[in-house]
């Protein structure tokens, strides 16, 4: 391989077994286009560990400790830009649900990476990695049991990065956190196995097809087919909380419940549980009652499977930001809405499950100030909810909505778009219609199953 300016891009067609080790690669002996298996039948010559316990068993190579903060596995080099990993991966033991086994690509290095993790909580999830700052470009639910084995493959091309489990893409988009590294096999607080490791430069480059989205509208990122879990989850403990907690970076709870701010109600202005500085990101939480004003985000945020069992105000504010995601969970009994958009730019909301619930979002209506909003549905599941979101079209508000399946309304009585017009602070909003209309509300008749 060329060791400077190379591209990856046609690939060198080579069987997949036909024992080109990533030694080979990594000693510039292979062209600058490659397609080659670089670990198969226990050939682990030229990997560069750093943590944990390794070695090789049954073909497979192996990490064993579940108490290695992080253990992980390099080959190849530096200068690698546009190439596909891909992995059969089988976690073994889980130290947490937080807890993860997978792969990486473009491993600038060691804490520098774009990684696709198999996840104690059961989910699979694609990360732009830069130290403590994890950032997620997608998640599914796929079960991720202990003892099965996953075909993990990551592909990256220019700043498009996408990750798939058994086929299946459970999270894609554009990032320039890294553009060139290694490849990586990791482990943080779980133990797993790896093998039929393989790198090639053919990555695939998706087309768009033709829409008719509305200039300036934004489309919905599907994460996969999986549906929202069914049921809730067990805190695996409870604790109190007497006053908001500040979170920079990324939270991850463990899936412990956190609970005892405000009064449970509907009382305006009460603290929020968590308050998200720019860029955060809130993890494997659930969030008991009283719980306040939810979770505050102060600019760019990412909820991941975070679950509400009584949302008290609000369940989540979206205040200075442009992007804000909401992957996995869910929430419940929210007399009036679940996430309230204050500030402008998109609410991306998928994998998600709203019970029992007045609104799953609204556009501030009356805030100091107007800006447009939007608002992406994909994979979410309601039942017992009155609207799903309400948008203000006078300020060029929009809702896109794709795989919403409803539960127990043999009425269809759930109000899918609710359209208002928008006024100055200190008034309120008058409701002027609803429904799908190709403008600002975006969807179809088989976008909503109805069960």
């Amino acid at each position: 391989m060329q060791t400077s300016r190379a591209r990856l891009r046609r690939p060198l067609l080579l069987a997949a077994g036909a024992g080109v080790t990533v030694a080979a690669l990594a000693a510039g002996t292979m062209t600058s286009a490659f397609a080659a298996t670089v670990f198969s039948d226990g050939d682990a010559a030229g990997w560069s560990k750093s943590g944990g316990t390794w070695a090789v068993a049954d073909g497979a190579l192996t990490q064993s400790s579940t108490s290695s903060e992080l253990a992980r596995q390099f080959a190849g080099q530096t200068a690698w830009t546009d190439y596909q990993l891909q992995a059969r991966v089988r976690p073994t033991g889980f130290g947490s649900s937080a807890a993860l086994v997978g792969i990486a690509a473009r491993a600038s290095s060691s804490t520098k990476m774009y990684r696709l993790a198999l996840l104690g909580s059961g989910r699979a999830e694609l990360q732009a990695v830069n130290g403590s700052q994890i950032t997620s470009l997608g998640s599914a639910a796929v079960g991720a049991a202990t003892g099965t084995w996953y075909t993990l493959k990551i592909e990256a091309s220019g700043s498009t990065i996408r990750g798939y489990v058994n086929g299946t893409q459970v999270g894609g988009g554009s990032n320039s956190l890294v553009g060139a590294g290694r490849i990586g096999l990791v482990t943080a607080y779980a133990a797993g196995s790896f093998d039929d490791v393989a790198v090639d430069s053919s990555v695939s480059t998706p087309t768009t097809p033709p829409t008719s989205t509305p200039p300036g509208s934004p489309t919905p990122t599907p994460t996969g087919t999986t549906p929202p879990p069914a049921s809730w989850p067990t805190p695996t403990a409870s604790i109190k909380v007497d006053a908001t907690i500040g979170v920079s970076g990324t939270f991850d709870g463990g899936m412990r419940r956190y609970y005892g701010i405000g009064d449970g109600g509907q009382s305006e202005s009460q603290d929020p549980m968590f308050e998200l500085a720019a860029g955060a990101t809130l993890r494997n939480v659930i969030i008991g009652a009283p719980a306040g004003d939810g979770v505050h985000c102060e600019g760019n945020c990412t909820l991941l499977n975070v679950w509400w069992e009584d949302v008290g105000e609000d369940a989540a504010t979206f205040r200075g930001g442009t992007t804000y995601t909401v992957d996995g969970g869910g929430a419940r009994s929210a007399s009036d809405k679940v996430f309230q958009h204050n500030g402008g730019g998109t609410v991306q909301i998928r994998n998600f499950r709203v019970e029992s619930s007045g609104k799953l979002y609204r556009a501030c209506g009356n805030c100091s100030t107007s800006y447009q909003r939007h608002v992406v549905m994909d994979n979410v599941t309601a039942t017992g909810t009155k609207v799903l979101a309400g948008i203000n079209t006078n300020w060029g508000d929009t809702a896109r909505f794709s795989r919403i399946t409803i539960l127990n309304d043999p009425n269809r009585s759930t109000r899918i778009c609710v359209k208002y017009q928008g006024v100055p602070k200190g008034s309120e909003p008058k409701e002027i219609g609803e429904g799908a209309d190709g403008v600002n509300c975006l969807y179809s008749a088989s976008d909503i199953t109805y069960r």
